[in-house]
């Protein structure tokens, strides 16, 4: 007699992060605490920044960030990183749409097809379209189009986001020596100013102190390997 399927238990925060992750994490919030919220205020300052985003030009491809889908549909901040993506293609700046993100949280389909199925109801043709459909945050989307991009022999990439996340997915890029050019979906909630607003800016603050804090792991780590390795 079959036995039933039972789908594997989802990895906890933790195992996601890995040890490395875990470290880097740990270390952000001491020097958070340890500077009394300078590292932070000095994120901020950039998230701000970034936000306003870079003049366009024409890229290889443009690049849709991929965001967490909700019971397997759109939310309104992905639906409006791809609707300025596509604003982008129709203006000829490049003759690609990249549209990256993996399966997340409860959905049954993965950031990347849920993104693909808008575009193709837009008008956007197929041939148009390609999908990175395995990562699961920010750095995995960046990480795992990087191969694309040789495999295209693609160089510059136009990056498309709501604009708070755009000063962490531009240091992302150039952390993994991506050229690349940052677009705001400027039509994406929150409303700019309001307590929403504030709240994620807040969030990406810390989140990009975080990225530089593991950045700095990482050289201090590889550092240290490499001098055990002389000694």
């Amino acid at each position: 007699m079959p036995q039933p399927y039972h789908a594997p238990p989802r990895a906890s925060f933790l195992q996601k992060l890995g040890p490395g992750g875990a470290a880097s994490l740990g270390l952000g919030i001491l020097s958070f605490l340890g500077l009394a919220g300078l590292p932070w205020l000095i994120r901020l300052r950039q998230v701000l920044r970034g936000t306003r985003g870079d003049a366009p030009q024409s890229a290889d491809a443009i690049l849709v960030l991929g965001r967490r889908l909700e019971e397997d549909r759109l939310t309104p901040v992905f639906e409006a990183r791809l609707a300025h993506a596509e604003s982008l293609w129709r203006r000829g700046l490049a003759s690609r749409i990249l549209v990256a993100g993996g399966t997340t949280g409860t959905a049954n389909r993965s950031e990347a097809e849920a993104g693909r199925d808008w575009l193709l109801g837009r008008g956007v043709p197929d041939t148009a379209i390609l999908l990175e459909d395995r990562s699961q945050h920010t750095l995995e989307n960046l990480f795992n189009v990087r191969a694309t991009l040789r495999d295209e022999g693609w160089r510059t990439l136009l990056v498309v986001s709501d604009p708070l996340h755009l000063a962490r997915a531009k240091a992302t890029a150039q952390g993994l020596d991506l050229s690349v050019r940052c677009s705001p979906a400027l039509e994406a909630p929150p409303r700019r100013g309001s307590l929403s607003w504030w709240r994620r800016a807040a969030a990406e603050a810390f989140l990009l102190h975080w990225y530089h804090t593991g950045m700095l792991y990482s050289r201090l780590i590889r550092s240290r390997r490499q001098l055990e390795r002389v000694t």
